[in-house]
This record gives structure tokens, C-alpha cells and sequence, in this order.
């Protein structure tokens, strides 16, 4: 801390000199004519002579990026919204007064300024200043080396600094922001209607996780913090509300990994009269769209691997672990091979001999295995957008029964049974979305928790809870209808190639740092400062 300190009070003495010259230390406001982005995007094509006649006059402020003098003449930088624009100050067009505020300026500080664009003998586009306004004395120094693995952790503890000295990082938040309006849009035009629900629930549902519990002091009673918003949304079907949407904040107490932050956005919509084969139509029409948005094409890169949204394939769970089942796992297992314990069992145990340990608990459910096998077999060679439909009942308590589950006679219970209509959606080998036909009726949707009760019983903190009020909406009357959620982070990271989810969240939970982690943190800045 000991350089930073010290450049600290040189700089609050700069900025009494700057106060002396009759400049406020920290004004309110600085009326400009155009932001620097719109400078560049409007006159970057202009010719010298194009722009002395008419001149063309701008007021412009920004953060200083880069700032030399010459005598009674000088150069700089000025950055706002990613873009950088040049200004040349010169004594004879300043004054005396100025010039000297100018020499104070130090890299990192805010200014505005008032003058002509042209262009220098190297051709830059430059405001030719005639007047200097500060607006902002930075105290601390900008690094001037920001990037190399071992800033990572620094750039996400410090965003500000990360987002002014790595425009690509500012690009990456720009786009996520277009994801967002591009969902929106494409949801509003088909009718949905956004809504907002509550983030503190009485009882944590909707999906399969572990909670962060928080306490209402008024009403003395714990509440759980959303893990998903889908038992709300689908109390609006049961009140009429067709077609809803939310873009919501979810919070699921589990690992950090480059996948998964605790808090993290989700898109979750319902649409009552459809199944889950309409929303796979809906969902591929809507991705396609979302890409173009975005990126101005359906295609993304995405860990050197090329990805079309325009082309999205459909593998059913069973179908996808028989495409990729290894070679050395010996033959492909077919589809009578998920019949029976037996069977699946001997299926994990072949696989295991020359792969990676799936884990394999003989009590569990046979479709918590069959999910185990999957997600080692299978889900690694999702690069391309792919549905992976019909998933196990044992994972998939809101979704309705496969249709093709029951025989037609007395509807007993076949060995389809024990499938669902519920797909979920992977592209460069993340999952990015998740959705089913919901279950509408009351009576086995308390089944369906009964058995999630029995697995909370045998140890599963993250099995569903029971939830009698919505089983009471239910018995009201749920339309048919599909549901679906997609992870706007992940879906940011393909198409922004970026291969951590931090990357692409702006400010993700991190472990607080140890006191000596803290002063070697600032002892590399102090480094980066004097280089």
C-alpha cells in the first residue's frame, strides 16, 4: 500500500493546486454535445478538409487514458463508453490558466472539453481544445498492466478497473444486455406478458436445490431465498394469464465452479395449451433470433468450436447415451438395456472399467442413475445446439408422465412410465435451458412429492419439499400447458465466447480474501504501477 499512499497524497496536493487555479474540486455536471462513441461513428470517415469546412464544433468528456506534454502543446486521451478519442492542447488556445490545469492532470482523471475536430499529420481524428473543464481527480492510479492469468481473480474483485482498461470486457456486459432486450422482445411479440414474483419463499421449490435460508424478524419465521420462480408463475396459468414471462435472480446454495455462481438470471416462461414438443419449436425459433441479435448471425465461436443456433438437433436421454456410449465401454447398450436395475447397473459397471467413475448407489431411483450416466457419457459431445428430450420421472417431479407411458386400456402403468416429457437444452457443452409439459394433475403432483419427501428421508437435501398450496392451485384447474427456463448467463458465455461464468457476470460471489492474499494483491499493483 505503501506506493499507492504516496501517489495518493501527491495527488490530493495536485488537486488543491487545481482548486487554486479557481477549477471546483468535484462539480455537479458538465453539458456535453456528444459522447465520444457517437464522435468516432459519425466522423471517422471525414476528411481533413471535410471537417475545417464547416467546422465542426463537439464538447466532450471522459477519462484520461494516456496524457503527454511537449513544450506549450499536448496530446491525450479521453475514454468513455469503450472508445477512445484524441485531444491536442495547445497554450495560445487555451491560455496560460489552462495549459497550467492540464499539467496537473494525471492518467485515470475526468475531464471535459470544448473545440474543433480535425486531423493531425498522422491522420487521427482530434478535438482541438479551446477550453478545459475537470470534472474528477483520480486519487489511486490505473493499473497500467491488467490482464495475464494471475489478475483474473483481481479483474473480478475490481470490475471498475477491469471494465476501464479492457474494453473487450465492456463488450462482453454490452452483449449480455442485448441477450436480455432480445428475449424480451421476442416474447412480447408472441404475447407473453412479463410479470415479477417473490424472491422469499415459504417453501423452496420449482426445481431441484439447495436453499440459502433467511429470517423475517416481523413476522418471526425463515424463508428461503428463490431457487426458481416456476410454482408463481404457474399460479398466473391457473389464473388466466396464458403466455407469462419473468427474468428473474435466482439464488441456489452450491459450488462455485467456471458453470455455476450461487446468484445467478434466469428467463423462465409458460405457455398454457402447448407441450413440450411446441416449446422446442418456440425455443429454436427464439435462440436463432436471440444470436442474430446479438452477434448479427445465428452461428457463434464458442471454445474454438463454431455454433449454429440455426440448427438445433433433438436426442432423447436414452438415444444420446447410445449415440455417444464409448468404444472402449464395449458394445452400445440398447434401448431394453433401461428397463430393469439389473440392467442399468451392468451398464455403470461396464462403463466404469475403462472411464471415468459414474457414482452408483443401488438404492437410488434407476433414473437418478440413468442421469448419472448421461452426463458422463453423453454431455461432454453437446457442442452443437441439441434438445435432449424424454427425461427419467425419478429426476423430474413437475413434469407430466411421456404420453406414450401409459397403455390405453384402464391407463395402467407401463414400462414407459418412468419417463417424462421434459427436455433440456446443451450447446458447447453446457446445459442452458430446461423445460417440460407441466403436470396439471393434483393428485399425482402429491404423489410426485410424497416420493421427493422419501428421498429428503434417505439423505437428498436438494428433493422437493411439499407444497400443499400449490397442489391447492392446482385443484383449481392448470390448462394444459409448457414451461421453460433458460440460464441468460450461460447463454451470454456462448455467445461471447467466454469460458468462465464470472466473465460474464459483473460483480460473482467470491471467497474473501486473507489479510496477506490482500497485501500481495497490493503489492503486484504497486509493481504495475512503477512499470
Amino acid at each position: 500500500m505503501a506506493l499507492d499512499q504516496k501517489i495518493y497524497e501527491l495527488r490530493k496536493e495536485k488537486l488543491k493546486q487545481i482548486e487554486a487555479l479557481g477549477q471546483s474540486a468535484y462539480p455537479y455536471r458538465y453539458e456535453t454535445t456528444h459522447a465520444i462513441p457517437q464522435v468516432v461513428e459519425q466522423f471517422s470517415a471525414k476528411t481533413g478538409p471535410e471537417l475545417e469546412s464547416p467546422r465542426v464544433d463537439v464538447r466532450v468528456a471522459g477519462r484520461l487514458m494516456s496524457i503527454r506534454v511537449q513544450g506549450k502543446a499536448g496530446f491525450a486521451h479521453l475514454q468513455q463508453g469503450g472508445q477512445r478519442l484524441q485531444i491536442y492542447v495547445r497554450v495560445d488556445a487555451v491560455g496560460e490558466q489552462a495549459f497550467q490545469l492540464y499539467k496537473l492532470l494525471d492518467i485515470g482523471d475526468y475531464i471535459g472539453v470544448k473545440g474543433h475536430l480535425f486531423r493531425t499529420r498522422t491522420n487521427e481524428l482530434t478535438v482541438h481544445v479551446e477550453e478545459i473543464t475537470f470534472l474528477v481527480k483520480g486519487l489511486l492510479p490505473l493499473p497500467e498492466k491488467w490482464h495475464g492469468l494471475q489478475d483474473v481473480e483481481t479483474r473480478y474483485r475490481r470490475r471498475y478497473l477491469d471494465l476501464t482498461m479492457n474494453p473487450e470486457v465492456r463488450e462482453v456486459f454490452t452483449k449480455r444486455a442485448k441477450v436480455v432486450q432480445s428475449m424480451r422482445r421476442f416474447l412480447d411479440q408472441h404475447g407473453f406478458t412479463e410479470v415479477e414474483t417473490p424472491m422469499m419463499h415459504p417453501i423452496a421449490g420449482g426445481a431441484v436445490a439447495k436453499p440459502f435460508v433467511t429470517h423475517h424478524n416481523a413476522l418471526d419465521v425463515d424463508l428461503y431465498l428463490r431457487i426458481a420462480p416456476e410454482l408463481y408463475l404457474k399460479r398466473l396459468l391457473v389464473g388466466g394469464m396464458d403466455r407469462v414471462y419473468e427474468i428473474n435472480r435466482n439464488f441456489r446454495n452450491e459450488g462455485i465452479s467456471t458453470q455455476h455462481n450461487p446468484e445467478f438470471t434466469m428467463l423462465e416462461f409458460y405457455m398454457a395449451y402447448a407441450d413440450y414438443r411446441d416449446m422446442m419449436d418456440f425455443t429454436a425459433e427464439m435462440l436463432a433470433q436471440v444470436a442474430r441479435d446479438v452477434n448479427g448471425t445465428s452461428v457463434a465461436h464458442f471454445n474454438g468450436h463454431q455454433v449454429d443456433f440455426g440448427n438445433v438437433q433433438r436426442l432423447s436421454m436414452r438415444e444420446a447415451i447410445i449415440k455417444f456410449w464409448p468404444e472402449n465401454a464395449g458394445d452400445k447398450p440398447e434401448l431394453s438395456d433401461f428397463s430393469s436395475p439389473e440392467q442399468i447397473a451392468a451398464m455403470v459397471r461396464r462403463y466404469n472399467l475403462t472411464n471415468p467413475h459414474i457414482p452408483y448407489d443401488p438404492v437410488a431411483p434407476d433414473g437418478k442413475t440413468i442421469a448419472e450416466i448421461f452426463e458422463f457419457v453423453a454431455e461432454p459431445h453437446l457442442i452443437q445446439p441439441t434438445f435432449i428430450y424424454d427425461f427419467p420421472l425419478a429426476i423430474s417431479p413437475l413434469s407430466k408422465n411421456k404420453r406414450e407411458g401409459f397403455s390405453s386400456d384402464a391407463c395402467e402403468r407401463s414400462a414407459n412410465a418412468d419417463w417424462v416429457e421434459r427436455f433440456e437444452i446443451f450447446a458447447g457443452g453446457l446445459e442452458i435451458g430446461n423445460a417440460f409439459s407441466e403436470l396439471n394433475d393434483p393428485e399425482e403432483q402429491r404423489r410426485r412429492f410424497q416420493q421427493q419427501l422419501g428421498e429428503r428421508a434417505r439423505g437428498d437435501e436438494e428433493a422437493h419439499q411439499m407444497d400443499e398450496d400449490y397442489i391447492r392451485a392446482l385443484s383449481y384447474g392448470l390448462p394444459p400447458a409448457a414451461g421453460e427456463g433458460v440460464g441468460i448467463d450461460r447463454l451470454t458465455m456462448l455467445l461471447t465466447d467466454s469460458r468462465s461464468i464470472r466473465d460474464v457476470i459483473l460483480f460473482p460471489l467470491l471467497r474473501p480474501l486473507k489479510r496477506e492474499e490482500e497485501e500481495e494483491l497490493e503489492s503486484a499493483e504497486d509493481g504495475a504501477a512503477r512499470d
